[in-house]
């Protein structure tokens, strides 16, 4: 009998284990654990908020729906070391259910860690970490013809006002302000749960 699309397989249970050595891993050696800041404060050039998600359900919406509040996107795939972030990205949801949104992007631009389907991405996250905020449709995130035009937004100065950097990884997270200023990059290997991450998100607004 084969097994249900939304369990884990055992690589996906090995990675979930590996997953804290990762982080401290990467700690320890700079390894993707990099975080970019928006020091001078500059302002978008163009407005995230006129850019529209379509979730893996099918249903589009605008990023305008969370104005007033921080936004944290993250591409994100179910066969990574990585994909235990999910869960820590569960957590952060629910630690600020006032003030943060978060919307996870399925892509399998790295090493093809994520080869399943809308509705298989969606069991998995659900099942395995008790996902609960949107997941988009599975699309493109890096560089190309077909690139999101929410990561276009994200790495190009010319449109978020200063940051450049492409998603490097699975789990590369972006934070945007209340009034839709990109204020961090974080790298997929700090944890959503990281101390930079808490007080990104709890600073006041501006």
């Amino acid at each position: 009998m084969n097994q249900p699309t939304e369990a884990m397989t055992g690589r996906q249970k090995f990675l979930k284990k590996l997953y804290p050595l990762l982080l401290k891993l990467g700690k320890l050696f700079g390894t993707k654990s990099t975080m970019q800041t928006n020091a001078m404060q500059q302002q978008p050039l163009t407005s995230i908020y006129k850019r529209i998600v379509q979730l893996n359900t099918g249903k589009e919406i605008s990023l305008e729906e969370w104005k007033g509040k921080k936004l944290l996107l993250v591409n994100t795939a179910s066969n990574c070391g990585y994909t235990a972030q999910y869960q820590d990205l569960q957590t952060l949801y629910e630690m600020f259910p006032d003030k943060l949104g978060i919307i996870a992007f399925p892509a399998n631009d790295f090493k093809e860690q994520e080869k399943g389907s809308d509705a298989e991405i969606a069991q998995f996250c659900q099942l395995n970490f008790g996902v609960t905020f949107p997941l988009a449709k599975k699309s493109q995130v890096v560089a190309g013809k077909e690139q999101h035009p929410v990561f276009q937004w994200l790495s190009k100065p010319e449109e978020n006002g200063w940051c450049a950097q492409a998603p490097e990884w699975n789990f590369s997270k972006y934070l945007i302000s209340e009034e839709g200023v990109l204020l961090r990059y974080f790298a997929p290997g700090i944890s959503p749960l990281d101390q930079q991450v808490l007080e990104a998100v709890q600073q006041p607004a501006h």
